[in-house]
């Protein structure tokens, strides 16, 4: 239990429904869906479209999705909403063109948005109130305005010279000139029309017909290959889940081309260390997180990609003798040797939030852009902010995650689920672009092995080890620190706070549901 003369909250607690988000408008739209009626996949979307407008350094319609969903506690249902880079981005292309790399800020940085085609699948198969009634909340944030937050505008005004480059972005974003401050009222109503066809005519108002044409020609006019067939196309899809076993307790995570396999690949390791005999914050805990961290991010580097593209070895990644060989580089007494690095960068920004209703249909939900305001790159006549996936891609056609046409790339949004006995006892999640898999183990590990509270979990502070350096929050001790230093690992203080989570437990046996909120975000977790 925290220590209630220290800054803090209390986790919430409730018996009927529940919902965890990044934002207060966005939690308390879902709660009002429940209320008049709608179950968890309907006040899921309803919070990610209200995102998309209120939080648009974190995601937008622009931008990809991916989903846990269990019914009443059942089996988990997965859907990859991810996009898919245009037909004509051969590798081939790229090297004529001299370029060794994505940029983030180019057309070709920008895969076709999948998030509306997973939104509309979801509603459609597992909704109660279509697509349109999700969507109104959004529609009126983005007409009538919206007040920013404190954390979005901090992260606005860190975007300012990005979206300045961009003519549309510069005017949308910054209005007047400069960044929007805490308590300012925004306007989006170009994107406010584009909710509203979406709303009268569904997915195919954005993939087909008017809209459609002016993203293609938006984009197309900044040196993008991407071709109305590129959207008329597009589509989420269902697909098998992986999991493992941690302490008796089940890691569900969407398979590749997202990075839940490396999650599940740093638990397997960890599984082999008696985590709760050591200090929750203290060297060797660290130590060890951070060495499962580098491996797996080694393998990430290597293998994650597309599986209907590339051969991604999943079995042999999660198997337990792969998982023993780890292990065993590991040493109490020092840091390993310098292992190859992914070589990207570590700043991005994603929104997660779930939902669990009165029947118990549980949610876990990410939305994302990828970096701050995705590519900066907005379609002034549609009002759409485009992603930046696509630099992800590698210009190599001997690396699996080389670009193609059709292809999704290396993906860092990761929902997660934990379960018991057979059901579903916590959907959760932390984002933070490459963080999220070690997020996610970081926030598990913090319950099962420390026994903390859904709050405490996501309020404890947090390490990644990423690039050869060890990034640490400041609420970790100096002596700390010190130690780690010791032990040859580059420790530096982060720049941002790392990531942000949402999580709700389920407890079957007493009908309670305890959610929490990330204290680096803006948001907070409400129920009834």
């Amino acid at each position: 239990m925290r220590d209630n003369q220290l800054p803090g909250r209390s986790p919430v607690h409730a018996t009927g429904a529940m919902a965890a988000t990044s934002h207060p408008a966005a939690t308390l739209a879902a709660i009002d869906m429940m209320r008049t009626g709608g179950n968890a996949i309907d006040a899921a979307i309803t919070a990610a479209a209200v995102l998309s407008v209120v939080e648009p350094h974190s995601t937008s319609i622009g931008g990809d999705c991916f989903a846990l969903y269990t019914p009443s506690g059942g089996d988990v249902i997965a859907i990859n909403g991810s996009g898919k880079a245009p037909n004509g981005a051969t590798v081939d292309w790229f090297q004529k063109q001299g370029l060794t790399s994505i940029d983030y800020q180019s057309p070709h940085a920008v895969v076709v948005p999948g998030c509306i085609a997973a939104w509309q699948k979801l509603s459609n198969d597992y909704g109660r109130k279509g697509l349109d009634a999700c969507l109104q909340p959004g529609i009126k944030f983005a007409e009538n305005g919206y007040p920013v937050h404190a954390v979005i505008a901090n992260a606005w005004e860190n975007s300012a010279d990005k979206l300045a480059t961009d003519e549309n972005s510069r005017q949308i974003f910054l209005p007047n000139g400069s960044a929007p401050k805490a308590g300012d009222i925004h306007h989006q109503p170009a994107l406010a029309k584009t909710f509203r066809t979406i709303a009268d005519r569904g997915s195919i108002a954005f993939y087909q017909g008017e809209t459609a044409e002016r993203m293609v020609a938006y984009l197309r006019g900044k040196g993008g290959l991407h071709t109305l067939d590129d959207f008329a196309s597009t589509k989420a899809d269902y697909v098998e889940p992986i999991s493992t076993d941690y302490r008796g307790y089940e890691i569900v995570e969407c398979p590749p081309n997202g990075q839940g396999i490396i999650a599940l690949e740093i638990f397997n390791i960890l599984n082999g260390f008696d985590l709760p005999t050591l200090e929750p914050l203290g060297v060797e805990r660290l130590h060890i997180e951070a060495e499962a961290t580098r491996l797996a991010f080694r393998d990430r580097a290597a293998f994650l990609a597309d599986p209907t593209q590339a051969e991604v070895p999943v079995d042999h990644l999660l198997s337990e003798d792969y998982a023993k060989g780890l292990r065993k580089s590991i040493s109490m007494d020092r840091a390993m040797a310098e292992l190859p690095t992914p070589g990207e960068t570590s700043h991005a920004d994603t929104v997660y939030l779930t939902v669990v209703d009165e029947d118990r249909n549980a949610v876990s939900f990410i939305n994302s852009i990828f970096h701050s305001f995705g590519s900066g790159l907005l379609d002034a006549q549609t009002g759409v902010l485009f992603n930046n996936r696509g630099a992800s891609f590698v210009i190599d056609p001997h690396h699996p995650n080389c670009i193609a046409p059709k292809k999704r790339p290396m993906h860092t949004i990761i929902p997660g689920m934990m379960r018991k006995n057979g059901r579903a006892i916590m959907p959760f999640g932390v984002m933070g672009g490459h963080y999220q898999p070690v997020g996610h183990v970081h926030f598990a590990t913090n319950i099962l092995d420390y026994g903390m509270d859904v709050q405490e979990a996501l309020d404890a502070p947090r390490a990644f080890a990423f690039a050869n350096q060890l990034q640490v929050e400041r609420g970790i001790q100096t002596k700390v620190v010190k130690g780690l230093r010791s032990l040859g690992h580059d420790v530096v203080q982060a720049e941002t706070p790392l990531g942000g989570g949402q999580a709700i437990e389920i407890n079957w046996e007493t009908g309670v549901l305890t959610g929490g909120s990330d204290p680096r975000k803006d948001g907070c977790a409400l129920g009834y």
